[in-house]
């Protein structure tokens, strides 16, 4: 397993300031357009007692394509404790998450003019469905945070790119 290690299609396995290097050189092949900086996650039972959580990384070429990296984290099965379901507790270790790399993610590109600002974090909630009394609290801890948020339908990082992987 490659937990923490950032996987691309085109690159191979990564680590996060190699993945900085590929997000520099592909902004840098067409410098006068505009980006969007996506960081989502999604999450997926797996045999046994494990979850999976996929964390997308993707650069998008507004109007243009882009290009995505992803990690996955194995971890051990969320048991629900009393005040909270275990879809809710996985939202929220998403969320995390996707936060957490978010952090990491401006720690490795301080110096290259990327801000909080220019991320968005997608999570895999929306108005319809089991996660629909979540929206409020699950973004505002996103806002909370720094970050433009984005849900379903509007959240492809997680809902689309992150959940290919699990």
């Amino acid at each position: 397993m490659d937990n923490g290690y950032f996987q691309s299609a085109t690159y191979g396995k990564l680590t996060l300031p190699q993945v900085r290097k590929h997000l520099l050189a592909f902004m840098e092949k067409d410098p006068n357009c505009r980006y969007r900086i996506v960081i989502g996650s999604d999450s997926a039972p797996r045999e046994g007692k494990n979850l999976d959580f996929i964390t997308a990384l993707v650069i998008h070429r507004v109007g243009k394509g882009g290009i995505y990296f992803w990690k996955r984290i194995v971890k051990d099965k969320i048991y629900p404790n009393k005040d909270f379901s275990f879809l809710r507790q996985r939202i929220y270790q998403e969320a995390t998450l996707s936060l957490t790399t978010a952090d990491e993610f401006l720690e490795v590109v301080k110096n290259d003019g990327i801000s909080k600002f220019d991320v968005e974090i997608h999570v895999d909630i929306g108005k319809f469905g089991e996660t629909r009394d979540m929206i409020t609290e699950v973004v505002g801890m996103i806002r909370g945070s720094g970050f433009i948020c984005k849900t379903k339908p509007e959240s492809y990082g997680a809902s689309k790119v992150a959940d290919r992987h699990t």
